[in-house]
């Protein structure tokens, strides 16, 4: 993946804390847990992603002499601390729900164990690689389950926030099901297949719209999709189904048109008949702008005759729910349960692991549980890493979108709801309730001096 790979993408109170665990000689194990707090607007299920980022930058963790060289001249930190960072590598393990598959607020998406330094410095981006990509792969997920079907294309390259950005939307759309995606280097990259058709300069450039339409046909007679709502979307309907005519006399067939605005079942409809009644009634409707789940479930369900959608802005920067209310929160020290009693902001303790349970094919409930314990359902959290190296060669990307395509089948409709969907029943195991109901008192004991 195309990513920072230096070891100070991190907030500064990361070094800070990490140098005072020094100077205090804290190095034991320290288990870090990161899950999403509460649902964003509509949401009621996420999809696993950034995971193989996050992989390959523990592999690589280290710190270059340059970087040190900075770190040494913001006055702050002890050689012998810096000295420390410079030895310093990434020698935990790493449990995590694979890429491709649901999950649910309160879950641990991923758990890292390792000395707590090591395990401090690397929140920032670990936060960072998987919030992106959950946000956009769980938005995705969404408007694939609108669309029904109808193959759905990424967009949003020109849109999204920073080049890193494009690329991982094109990823993690791909992951959720996208068909496609006009981000060229990013089908180098992830070998995601390729899509685009013209844009209104092209059609601009020629002093008539059917130039320009016949213009594309010759230079790609098995690939033309024409855009025809530069002047009039009905005009340019009739000429496309001109330059179809034209295409079919000379051993070709026009694939599709693009509807770019306007009351897009109004003139889906009329295009479709324009299209029929030429013979034509193989090319496909294309539709973009500005569409997301809710203005492909709103179209469709009026009869809107569109067989596929380029999908941007909207999904691209998850426009409706653009952040997650994630968190990468120290769960046991030195085999000692920790947890926050804050407001609204309690942590689960222990390393854990989350249990599904499926009944006739389908999902009916999950467990939060205690790493350790036995439970019935299908542990969900797998050992990606041990003593810093990975277990295992990257995942293909066809593979985990397979993995997506299989789970999601199983998710109830009312899950998927694109509106107000039912919640997922997440309970905690017994074992795992006591020893948080055990860690409540002994903190309150403590802290609170309660009896």
């Amino acid at each position: 993946m195309n990513s920072i790979q230096d070891a100070l993408f991190a907030d500064l109170y990361e070094f800070t804390m990490a140098a005072c665990y020094f100077e205090n000689r804290m190095f034991d194990p320290a288990t870090f847990s990161l899950y999403i707090r509460k649902y964003g607007p509509h949401r009621g299920y996420y999809v696993s992603a950034g995971l193989e980022e996050v992989l390959d930058f523990l592999e690589s963790f280290q710190f270059t002499p340059e970087e040190l060289d900075f770190l040494q001249s913001t006055g702050l930190f002890s050689t012998d601390f810096l000295n420390y960072l410079e030895r310093l590598r990434f020698t935990g393990e790493l449990f995590a729900i694979p890429e491709g598959r649901l999950f649910f607020k309160d879950e641990p998406i991923l758990e890292i164990t390792a000395p707590i330094i090591e395990a401090q410095l690397i929140e920032s981006f670990v936060i960072n690689a998987v919030n992106l990509q959950v946000s956009i792969a769980s938005k995705a997920a969404r408007c694939i389950h609108a669309a029904g079907g109808k193959n759905l294309v990424d967009f949003s390259l020109r849109r999204t926030q920073g080049t890193d950005a494009g690329m991982k939307v094109a990823r993690a759309s791909f992951i959720a099901g996208f068909g496609a995606t006009s981000n060229v280097l990013a089908g180098k990259q992830y070998g995601i297949p390729i899509s685009g058709t013209m844009a209104h300069s092209f059609v601009l450039s020629f002093e008539e719209e059917i130039e320009a339409f016949r213009a594309f046909a010759r230079t790609f007679p098995d690939r033309t999709v024409l855009l025809i709502d530069t002047y009039d979307t009905i005009s340019g309907a009739k000429k496309a189904a001109e330059v179809g005519r034209e295409m079919l006399e000379g051993g070709h067939m026009l694939r599709g048109v693009r509807l770019d605005s306007g009351d897009f079942v109004k003139l889906s409809k009329e295009v479709r008949r324009i299209l029929d009644e030429a013979g034509l009634k193989e090319v496909i409707i294309f539709a973009s702008g500005g569409f997301d789940e809710f203005e492909i479930e709103e179209v469709l369900s009026k009869g809107a005759k569109i067989d596929a959608f380029g999908v941007g802005t909207k999904m691209g920067v998850s426009a409706d729910a653009p952040y997650n209310d994630i968190a990468y929160k120290l769960v046991e020290y030195d085999g000692r349960p920790v947890l926050k009693l804050s407001r609204a902001k309690k942590t689960l303790v222990n390393r854990k692991q989350v249990f599904r349970e499926t009944r006739e094919g389908k999902m009916i409930g999950d467990t939060i549980g205690l790493r350790a314990e036995s439970h019935g359902g299908t542990p969900l959290l797998k050992c990606m890493m041990l003593g810093g190296e990975r277990l295992s060669q990257p995942e293909s990307l066809q593979h985990i979108r397979e993995r997506f395509r299989a789970e999601f089948s199983t998710l109830g409709d009312p899950y998927k709801s694109i509106k107000n969907p039912e919640t997922y029943p997440v309970r905690l195991s017994p074992m795992l309730e006591a020893a948080q109901s055990r860690t409540v008192r002994e903190v309150r004991r403590r802290e609170l001096g309660e009896s």
